[in-house]
Formats: structure tokens, sequence, C-alpha cells
């Protein structure tokens, strides 16, 4: 069997791997093998063949790679307007019931009611933002 098939199966073993663990990683050494399947089909003889393929994985996985890292790992998006408020702490300033009550949050007061309808939330107490419901804050005491 010529080398080139040889190096085509590698090539095709190595993309499927990376299609399974996605570290971009395989992916370039498939294509590393690609490459030398290429000058092996030129005529190009084993030795060079091998040096082609170590040169070619050397510079994917030290170049392309990090790039590619970097664009694949994202910052979380950042929670803006009434939802940045929920899990945030608030302050008790008028008892909270099922039906009203008065908290501050990050220094604005907020109309609130109780997350649990069964709790009355005494004033001075610190609680948890859980939801937001239009503007009315849905609180739970802290622990």
């Amino acid at each position: 069997m010529d080398s080139w098939v040889l190096w085509l199966i590698l090539a095709a073993v190595l993309g499927i791997a990376e299609v399974f663990t996605l570290t971009a990683a395989l992916g370039l050494l498939g294509l590393a093998a690609t490459l030398t399947a290429v000058t092996a089909a030129l005529g190009v003889p084993v030795p060079v063949q091998l040096i082609v393929f170590v040169v070619a994985s050397i510079a994917g996985l030290w170049v392309v790679r990090p790039i590619a890292r970097r664009h694949m790992i994202q910052p979380p998006p950042r929670r803006f307007g009434v939802s940045a408020l929920v899990g945030k702490p608030a302050y008790v300033v008028r008892e909270v019931t099922a039906r009203d009550g008065r908290v501050r949050i990050d220094g604005e007061e907020w109309s609130a009611r109780s997350y649990d309808e069964s709790i009355v939330i005494p004033v001075g107490t610190t609680v948890d933002v859980m939801e937001i419901e239009g503007a009315t804050a849905l609180v739970y005491p802290r622990e």
C-alpha cells in the first residue's frame, strides 16, 4: 500500500476523533497528516514525510491551537438591567409579606413580596432577590 494512503487513513482517524473530543489538537494533527499525504503523493521519501508531519504538527499545535482556544473560551455574558439584581442581597426597610413590603437593593428602594407566601420577613433582615416581577422584587430571607 502506498504511503500516501496510510497518511490519509491517519488523517481520517484523527478527524473523526476530533469530532468526538472537540479539543482542536486532533484536528490539527489530522491536517498535518493530510499535508503529509500530499507530499507522499508527490513522491517525497518517507524520512522527509515524517519531517513534514512533525513540522506541520508542531506549527499547528504551537501557533494555531492557542489562537483557536482563545476564540473558543468566551467569558459568560454580563447580565444588566433588572436581571442583574437576581441573586443580590437586599435589606428589608418595611416588613415584607406575600402582598407587599419594601427592600433596599444596591442603594435603591424597591417594592417587594415574599418569595414564599407563608413567610413574613421583619424589618432589618437581609434577604436574597430570587426573582423580579415588573417593578417588584421577590425575596427570601438568608439563613
